[in-house]
């Protein structure tokens, strides 16, 4: 969609369009919604990560909460979104060895036990040999630095999938943006 269509929806066609950028989320679109005309694609994207930085712990954990585990059982079975099926996909977690898969059974269980949150990761363009690098890496951390690294992660998500969805204009790649 180009950004001159994005501008041009009411509030409603916008959510409905961007309800799931933010996994099961739409108030994250809502609240972006207000900062509409975009002047670029990369301010849309500003504002969509300023909505949920910007909202109560609550509501930020409920968007952290909000996504599945990463090689979980939901993908197993199918029953992701289309978006994290695609990105989990491009990261290889649709084609674990059994070895993989119970390792990246465990790592979710014992992430989710010490934070309260399953393990966010924006995966686009991640090997499974990094991914479960960062599991190692984030389990020691502290559970309010760990939190404060989920929402940066979902805010890449959040940038992956808009860059996704919305066209840059010749003009915006001219200058940068």
């Amino acid at each position: 969609m180009k950004l001159e269509a994005v501008n041009a929806l009411d509030r409603a066609a916008f959510v409905d369009a961007f309800g799931d950028i933010a996994e099961e989320s739409p108030w994250v679109a809502e609240s972006a919604a207000a900062q509409a005309p975009f002047p670029s694609r990369e301010a849309l994207i500003v504002a969509f990560c300023a909505a949920l930085q910007g909202a109560e712990d609550e509501d930020r954990l409920a968007v952290v909460c909000a996504h599945p585990d990463l090689a979980g059982k939901l993908a197993a079975a199918g029953q992701l979104a289309e978006d994290s099926t695609q990105e989990q996909a491009s990261a290889g977690l649709d084609r674990l060895t059994d070895a993989e898969r119970t390792e990246f059974t465990a790592l979710n269980e014992s992430y989710k036990v010490r934070f309260g949150f399953p393990f966010i990761l924006a995966v686009k363009g991640a090997t499974k040999a990094q991914i479960l690098d960062s599991f190692r890496n984030r389990l020691p951390r502290d559970r309010s630095e760990e939190f404060s690294e989920a929402i940066r992660q979902v805010c890449r998500i959040m940038t992956f999938r808009l860059e996704d969805r919305v066209e840059e204009t010749t003009e915006q790649r001219g200058k940068g943006g």
